[in-house]
């Protein structure tokens, strides 16, 4: 009897031991309160016809972690990063709202939404994810305001919300976060001016396509790439000046006035200078006579199309692969360091249309290449190259009357 009864006991400890190991393996391998968190994320956000991102998505597996797609956890079984939508150019993407359990995830170091036809707000709770990390919800149909609570998020390195439908001015504490180094809100409807000063050290902002005024703030040294176009924004651009480590400069399409900072002209990383469409005048200053300068390099470009700018040119652009001074008051005769670009395959584009220009000193019996684009249309001259190379914006007038031509030399002459 004592060895059947120890017999029926080890048995029992033995089911016992496997139904504990059994009711184990049946819980997922992720913390409940995320695999909730995850639930209503999905519930809220439903796939486009031709996108099967959620078909992963199920939440009986075992190990979400591992099987849900866009999902990835720490080795504690927490989500760090969400990535919503698959990004792929054959995937439409998702459609629906942001979910506020957003911010039950909160080991979340990254989240990122892919382009769709998400709507409704941002929800403010994302604010209280103190990981966070990387914020990008761009390509969408986002609306409502930029959380002011992203000003509360200490180690946020790139926020990217462009492409959207957001409204409202952007909250001042952005400014000054201090981790931030991306901030993207292109292509919105923001409005309202900048904060006098950025002390966050950015390397990256892009502003363009918005609504917004007011003139530049104090800008952080560290900037590379700078993009405030297609705003409403005005006043000098004197803050430029001390920004020696932009590559990437565009304020087209704007009503800046004043003349363009010198430092501009004479930068050794900056390869891309878009200042067109604006109010800006004075003239292009003298070459710079220092040996070790670098020359602009291969895929360089500068506009600096319909201003205001004045006086003769200088050899100071020359070497630029692609250069637009059309559409100003420049007087003159070009200097012959363009025309040597141009026929050393150095400059590729050269429009120098709508100016007041009295001679292009193209020797006898030269040709320029054919891949070169030079337009002189509508100057004080009889162009010496055809108007094949020139757009249609430019007209089909070769020349200026004379009479413009005689009253704005006098004017000149008298400046």
């Amino acid at each position: 009897m004592a060895e059947q009864a120890h017999l029926f006991l080890l048995l029992f400890v033995l089911f016992s031991l496997n139904a504990a190991v059994l009711s184990f393996q049946k819980q997922p391998k992720i913390s409940a309160i995320d695999l909730a968190a995850l639930s209503a994320i999905k519930d809220s956000l439903t796939d486009i016809p031709g996108s099967r991102f959620f078909s992963t998505w199920d939440f009986t597996a075992p190990d979400p972690c591992s099987t849900f797609t866009g999902v990835t956890c720490s080795f504690d079984d927490r989500v760090t990063i969400l990535s919503l939508g698959t990004g792929l150019s054959d995937s439409p993407g998702l459609a629906g709202s942001l979910s506020p359990a957003l911010s039950n995830l909160t080991e979340l170091t990254q989240l990122v939404l892919f382009p769709g036809l998400v709507t409704g707000p941002i929800p403010p709770q994302l604010g209280q994810l103190t990981s966070l990390r990387v914020i990008s919800l761009t390509n969408n149909r986002l609306t409502g305001p930029i959380p002011t609570s992203f000003s509360s998020l200490p180690y946020l390195h790139t926020l990217d919300l462009s492409s959207n439908q957001l409204t409202g001015s952007i909250p001042p504490g952005l400014s000054k976060l201090p981790s931030l180094k991306v901030l993207i809100l292109s292509s919105n409807e923001l409005r309202g001016k900048l904060p006098r000063t950025v002390s966050a050290q950015l390397l990256h902002m892009d502003l363009k396509k918005n609504s917004i005024s007011g003139p530049l703030p104090k800008l952080p040294l560290t900037l590379r790439y700078l993009s405030v176009s297609e705003n409403s924004m005005w006043g000098p651009l004197n803050g430029l000046e001390s920004l020696s480590e932009l590559v990437y400069l565009d304020v087209s399409m704007n009503k800046f006035s004043g003349p363009v900072p010198t430092s501009l002209f004479f930068h050794p990383t900056l390869s891309s200078l878009f200042l067109q469409r604006n109010n800006l005048s004075g003239g292009l200053p003298s070459i710079n006579m220092d040996p070790t300068f670098p020359s602009y390099g291969e895929g360089s470009i500068v506009d600096l199309s319909h201003n205001f700018i004045t006086g003769e040119i200088t050899p100071v652009l020359a070497g630029v692969e692609t250069l637009f001074l059309n559409n100003n008051h420049l007087v003159g005769s070009v200097p012959e360091e363009y025309v040597k670009s141009v026929y050393s395959g150095t400059t590729k584009t050269l429009y120098l249309q709508h100016n007041y220009l009295s001679g292009f000193p193209l020797p006898h019996g030269v040709a320029l290449p054919d891949t070169a684009s030079v337009c002189l249309s509508y100057n004080c001259m009889l162009p010496p190259v055809g108007l094949s190379a020139c757009p249609a914006s430019a007209g089909r007038q070769p020349s200026r009357p004379e009479s413009q031509c005689s009253v704005f030399s006098h004017h000149s002459s008298m400046d």
